[in-house]
């Protein structure tokens, strides 16, 4: 009689899943997470869910909440293995889209999966989201890592998040009051974003280029590479001194589908290309990429990443307290009459 041996043990680390390497990752994050924290948070990292108490000082308060992810931008850094940009780029992609509503981001959450996990990968990547946080004012009150073998290829990973803020709901901003007549004015983006790499990394295949070469003072790789420039903390300070009308996180559809997000169906907005000098990156993208304009202003933020609606009379004002911030802005545009057959946006 043939005697059938017990199979041999199995572990979790046997299927590929690393609870230490889990475990040593929360310890690193622990810290980033501290730096983070702000006034309303009760319970973060390592609970089951992250607490916040609501401020106290909001009458009629509304949560606002975002959500995104980098996109394929992650393919550069993994190629590139620049890992440092990324969890910058996954906060402001959210607390941009909340801000333009007039909220204050109060909290983020990220998700990280990956098919094995390399705790020192994974740290680079939650110390830009921690830092992404830390300029937009919020607290990173929680999250997940997913190890998932064989859901992603070695050395990949995904990332996703979502931000939650409060707006008084009497201070809510939709553009409502916008009307022909008003100005647009652009703040400069820092780069691509996280928005068109799909056809920038198209367009790298063809020109092949060297990545470390010198780009007007820094290196290409890291040109592609900026991150997304989180305009928090300026646009709020802005909003206690100047009524803000409406306000646009130019980001995927670029300037022509973004900026009619914030505007009334009878009104649009007229765009003058000439008003700033798109970046070099841009004309760098245009020119390897043979991109027409019109697709241009429907994939990037060709320079402009976030668009603002003010009165006329206030514009210069506006101007000078951005800039007095930190921001570099321009007067980029006019509002004007639409008839039902235009276009909401025309840049010209």
């Amino acid at each position: 009689m043939t005697q059938v041996l017990p199979p041999i043990p199995l572990s979790y680390r046997d299927a590929g899943v690393d609870i230490d390497a889990g475990d040593a990752l929360v310890e690193r994050i622990k810290p980033l997470a501290k730096r983070t924290l702000r006034p309303g948070v009760l319970a973060g990292i390592g609970g089951f869910g992250g607490l916040f108490e609501l401020p106290k000082h909001y009458r009629e308060p509304v949560l606002v909440s975002g959500t995104d992810g980098v996109g394929t931008k992650l393919k550069l850094a993994f190629a590139l293995n620049r890992h440092d940009t990324v969890g910058q780029d996954l906060v402001a992609m959210s607390v941009n889209d909340i801000l333009v509503q007039g909220a204050e981001p109060l909290f983020f959450l990220d998700y990280f999966a990956c098919g094995r996990l390399d705790v020192e990968t994974a740290a680079c990547v939650i110390s830009g989201i921690a830092r992404g946080c830390e300029l937009a004012g919020c607290a990173l009150i929680g999250g997940e890592t997913a190890e998932m073998p064989g859901m992603y290829p070695e050395g990949e990973y995904d990332l996703a998040g979502f931000a939650v803020g409060v707006v008084e709901k009497s201070q809510i901003i939709d553009g409502r009051s916008i009307e022909p007549g008003d100005v647009v004015l652009g703040l400069a983006s820092s780069g691509a974003h996280a928005n068109g790499y799909s056809l920038i990394r198209k367009i790298v295949e063809r020109a092949n280029p060297d990545l470390n070469a010198d780009f007007h003072g820094s290196r290409l790789g890291d040109a592609l590479m900026a991150p997304t420039q989180i305009y928090v903390k300026s646009l709020r300070t802005l909003m206690t001194s100047i009524p803000v009308k409406g306000m646009a996180h130019i980001t995927g559809g670029g300037l022509v589908e973004n900026v009619p997000r914030m505007l009334p169906s009878h009104v649009g907005a007229v765009l003058e290309r000439q008003a700033w000098t798109m970046p070099p990156l841009f004309q760098w993208l245009q020119q390897y990429g043979q991109v027409a304009d019109d697709e241009m202003h429907r994939v990037f933020n060709c320079g402009i990443g976030m668009a603002i609606v003010v009165s006329a009379p206030l514009a210069q004002a506006a101007l000078a307290q951005l800039q007095a911030s930190g921001q570099t802005a321009w007067q980029i545009g006019y509002i004007c009459e639409r008839n039902a057959d235009q276009a909401q946006t025309q840049v010209r």
